[in-house]
């Protein structure tokens, strides 16, 4: 669990200091992990002391897996945590078009993103493969999964559940 956390060579947010680590496992097509987002946000707003790591584990078919490359593309921009954003709250179907969109509202360069897709092709297939092995190591049956210090929740939640997962994992 300690390597999950640490979050070495993935997208992370939040304060590098911060008092806890999530790691989050989630598909931009996945109903709850769609459902749940705005109740982690908020909860994360509100106690400011989280670092959230993310960890696209692209479940739900080739869209999905389209999705995360171009999510872990744009992280070189500096723009990962807004195009997962967009990505989790846009309700139009994944395809070429939604996904440039996604990338230029969140202030990046679509040409650079392919580009950076196309030339690390590996390197995001090797950090793809480590969440899904990482997911499957934990007991991860599908997507959500929210993994704070050594507490493991699977599905959505709302936020309250989220405040509670947090204070639970300083405790442990």
């Amino acid at each position: 669990m300690a390597k999950i956390l640490d979050g070495k060579g993935f997208p992370m947010s939040g304060p590098a200091d911060a008092s806890l680590h999530l790691a989050v496992f989630s598909d931009y097509r996945c109903p709850a992990c769609r459902r749940a987002f705005p109740a982690l946000e908020e909860a994360i707003r509100k106690d400011a002391d989280v670092r959230v790591i993310y960890k696209d584990w692209p479940i739900f078919g080739p869209p999905s897996e389209q999705a995360a490359r171009v999510a872990l593309a744009s992280a070189e921009q500096g723009i990962y945590p807004a195009v997962h954003r967009r990505l989790m709250t846009d309700s139009r179907a994944i395809d070429d078009g939604m996904l440039r969109n996604v990338v230029t509202e969140a202030g990046g360069d679509w040409t650079r993103t392919i580009a950076y897709l196309t030339s690390h092709d590996e390197q995001i297939s090797a950090l793809l493969r480590t969440n899904g092995q990482q997911a499957l190591a934990i007991g991860l049956p599908g997507t959500p999964g929210y993994l704070a210090g050594p507490v493991l929740v699977i599905g959505a939640i709302d936020e309250a559940d989220f405040t509670r997962l947090f204070a639970r994992a300083r405790a442990s």
